[in-house]
């Protein structure tokens, strides 16, 4: 391996190009531990040019990969799932130690998500159908229509930095799964504990330069971006960023997976012990910085002081502290970006009016577990994606009133609704402009299987198994006529 975080004097290489990891030529970024601040790991940084590097040894490799047979490719996905759960409790480690997410928390992520990803997505090239066509513009037996699927070539993947190894592997395993070839960009915030995991991949038997890795800030993911040889790109971050992706890639196939709004409604009939337990998860789950996460509570006013008692009394109990420690629940924020905003979201509402209760105290990256009452949707909290431990309840009178909240952010990616009654469910569901709604189950509940993705300013497409292979293959046509002696009218409506 190339890394040795117990050597901080050691600088991590820059780029994995072409199977090797070489330096960068823009210097060095720092990655620093969120709980107490301590240099975690000095990181070389890549420029253009490394981006250059990386892109080409890509497009080299990728006529190659892309010969290879669909189980040649699927069984070096297993071997990199199994090589992975192998290593899987010391990238979970780093994991914990760069981004501050809990030891429990990241252990779920590599065991139960990252690694399997990649034997996921070995079954899903398995079964990635075409399609075969009736002739349909002439009378004739003769033609035989097919459509298959062909790999895009060279595709960019940036990742961030709260599921550093999650999020990545399923957009790597799916994209490399179907022939293509990728340059990766994770976040600079989680920069070892990809590293850890690009060094799998040659001890799996990835050839050479069908996974590439540059690290660096945000100017190398928009060198990446801007590549003239990149065919994809996939993107899950702001969505501020990935409007300026979809501008640069108008031309090109691309999935970004963007904000949330996380309307979290809670109606008159719910089971209020259910709904609490689900907005714990939602709100406070890795500090709420998860695009899923339960942005508004929204509590049918018959319920309001029940929820919000029952709410309180749990935030209460949490555990809030060092994320290593393996009984904490909440640890700190990841970064002082992130820290800000929450700031500035809480400091806007309660100078609007809120009433805010706070758990556990501000001390560097750590934020309160914070509970907002009185919340309107004039206020910040109300309309932007905040990416905190914080609770903003909002007074509702019915369903309808919700719903129409819900539309107000133009953001759409899940919601959470908690009701008894299925007819409520089922039409309160479909009114949501969201391209999830959990019913009676928290905002943060996916299946690696389903797709998964949002509406409007959340982003374009969707990931996850096969919808992934949509996105990074090219649908393509094969038309056959047989020929022969077989005489026909062209016509197929029998003339003009």
């Amino acid at each position: 391996m190339n890394i040795d975080s117990k050597v901080k004097s050691e600088v991590t290489k820059a780029a994995l190009v072409g199977g090797k990891w070489v330096d960068g030529h823009a210097g060095i970024f720092e990655v620093r531990n969120p709980h107490n601040g301590s240099l975690l790991h000095k990181v070389g940084r890549c420029d253009a040019s490394d981006i250059d590097a990386a892109v080409a040894a890509a497009r080299k490799a990728q006529p190659g990969w892309a010969a290879l047979s669909v189980i040649e490719r699927a069984q070096i996905m297993r071997r990199i799932h199994q090589l992975f759960l192998e290593r899987a409790e010391p990238i979970a480690q780093m994991i914990t130690a760069e981004i501050g997410k809990t030891i429990t928390d990241s252990r779920e992520e590599v065991f139960e998500y990252s690694a399997p990803s990649w034997g996921k997505a070995a079954e899903e090239i398995l079964r990635h159908r075409g399609l075969s066509f009736p002739s349909t513009q002439e009378r004739t037996t003769n033609k035989r229509l097919v459509m298959n699927h062909r790999p895009l070539g060279v595709v960019a993947a940036i990742t961030p930095y709260n599921f550093p190894t999650d999020i990545s592997s399923i957009a790597l395993a799916h994209i490399a799964a179907a022939g293509n070839c990728v340059v990766w960009k994770p976040s600079e915030y989680s920069a070892v504990s990809c590293a850890m995991l690009a060094d799998v991949f040659k001890d799996a038997g990835l050839p050479d330069g069908v996974i590439n890795v540059v690290q660096g800030l945000g100017d190398a993911g928009a060198a990446l971006v801007d590549h003239k040889d990149v065919d994809g790109v996939f993107f899950t971050g702001s969505t501020t960023t990935g409007r300026k992706i979809a501008e640069k890639c108008a031309l090109r196939p691309h999935l970004l997976e963007l904000g949330g709004d996380g309307p979290f409604i809670i109606l008159a009939d719910a089971d209020i012990d259910a709904a609490v337990d689900g907005a714990m998860n939602g709100c406070f789950y890795y500090s709420g910085q998860v695009c899923t996460s339960a942005e508004r509570l929204l509590v049918h006013e018959a319920v309001y002081d029940e929820f919000v008692e029952k709410f309180t009394k749990k935030a209460r109990a949490l555990k809030i502290g060092n994320p290593a420690n393996e009984d904490t629940e909440m640890g700190p924020l990841c970064n002082d970006a992130t820290l800000g905003r929450v700031k500035a979201h809480v400091a806007d509402a309660i100078a609007k009016g809120a009433v805010v209760e706070q758990i556990g105290k501000e001390e560097g990256l750590y934020y309160p577990a914070t509970i907002l009452k009185n919340v309107t949707t004039d206020m910040l909290i109300a309309k932007e994606e905040t990416f905190g431990p914080v609770a903003p309840i909002i007074k509702i009178k019915d369903a309808e009133e919700a719903i129409a909240i819900a539309h107000q952010t133009g953001l759409g990616l899940i919601a959470s609704l908690w009701t008894r009654d299925l007819a409520t469910a089922w039409r309160v569901g479909e009114a949501l402009p969201h391209g999830s709604v959990n019913i009676n189950e928290t905002s943060n509940y996916w299946d690696q299987l389903a797709p998964f993705g949002g509406t409007g300013l959340s982003g374009v497409g969707r990931e996850l198994s096969q919808w992934f292979l949509e996105t990074f293959t090219e649908r393509k046509l094969l038309v056959f006529d047989l020929g022969g002696d077989i005489k026909y009218n062209r016509r197929a409506e029998g003339g003009w």
